[in-house]
């Protein structure tokens, strides 16, 4: 039988690679300061300056996670073969941008005509490299250092480690760069539309029923006509509004059974519930709203979109399920 344990070897890997990133969080200065303060500078330029990450094998690899990271959060970023720069793609490259390179050695051959077009048009580089020493160490404006700590291979020098504290590292200057930027979650919708995080950063005002579906009486409003409204827009509920088009009281099946004697007779004021206390802001994400809905009691199925007091929507629990929200 093999003495073979896969478990303690995948626990090994883990513990070294943590034990690695802690090295880089107490490694973490200035140096770091300087990269973010580079990152905004080039997005606050008048023409907009880009993100170039870039980078050879595994660090290429990584480098392209970076550049989305960047993108996905507002950042506009891209990703630049070395290889391929030689070849014409330099040109992708504008001197409003900021590029980051990632090598471990800072010695790989294919950056080199990226280094010397950066030195040409002043364009900022940041390295992210072990060896500030090497030529891409010596050739940036910025060196983020990956911390000395051993491949978590035992015998074979992969790329584990390394590759690990510059994710990272990427993750961190993504991150810092998006809170110096003050970007929200209603912003990083925008750029996640489709899947289960485009559904929960969903607004109630993506969902919400308006204008025609809305429905609305106002207070002196006749019962006879008020129901009719509520039959017509078969949400079992009906909004009242006063002068001003401010939303003052709902009316749903529970009022109508407390006021069935002579109700006919009422207006809607007469007959509605003063509120209602549970309405939402068009801005509310949509996951809040259908908590809203269940908590505090009692429990309702429909909420009143409300703006400066006025009703501009109505949503139901049931648009916000079909939407992927839970």
């Amino acid at each position: 039988m093999s003495d073979f344990d896969a478990i303690a070897v995948g626990r090994r890997v883990l513990a070294a690679e943590a034990e690695a990133l802690r090295l880089q969080a107490a490694a973490l200065g200035v140096e770091f300061v300087g990269a973010v303060d580079l990152l905004f500078a080039a997005q606050t330029r008048a023409k907009g300056g880009r993100i170039v990450c870039t980078g050879m094998g595994k660090s290429g690899h990584v480098a392209r996670k970076i550049a989305a990271t960047f993108a996905s959060t507002g950042s506009p970023a891209l990703f630049v073969h070395p290889a391929e720069a030689s070849h014409g793609d330099l040109g992708m490259i504008a001197q409003d941008d900021v590029i980051v390179a990632l090598s471990k050695s800072g010695e790989v051959r294919e950056l080199s005509d990226i280094l010397a077009y950066a030195k040409r048009f002043s364009i900022p580089l940041i390295a992210l490299t072990a060896d500030p020493a090497s030529a891409l160490g010596q050739a940036a404006d910025v060196v983020l250092r990956l911390a000395a700590a051993d491949e978590a291979t035992s015998e074979v020098n992969a790329p584990t480690t390394s590759t690990t504290l510059q994710m990272a590292l990427g993750d961190a200057l993504a991150v810092a760069l998006l809170e110096r930027r003050g970007f929200r979650s209603q912003d990083f919708r925008i750029f996640h539309p489709g899947g289960k995080l485009g559904a929960m950063l969903r607004v109630v005002g993506d969902l919400m029923h308006s204008f025609g579906e809305l429905p609305i009486v106002s207070a002196d409003t006749p019962m006879p006509e008020t129901l009719l409204v509520m039959t017509e827009k078969r949400w079992g509920i009906v909004g009242v509004t006063d002068a001003r088009g401010r939303l003052v009281g709902a009316i749903s099946d529970g009022d109508l059974r407390r006021h069935i004697d002579g109700l006919l007779a009422h207006k809607a004021s007469e007959v509605m519930t003063p509120g209602p206390k549970k309405t939402v802001p068009p801005g509310m994400l949509a996951s809040e709203a259908l908590a809203l809905m269940s908590d505090p009691a009692p429990a309702v199925t429909v909420l009143f979109v409300v703006e400066a007091g006025k009703p501009v929507g109505i949503l139901h629990v049931h648009d916000i399920l079909r939407a992927g929200v839970m």
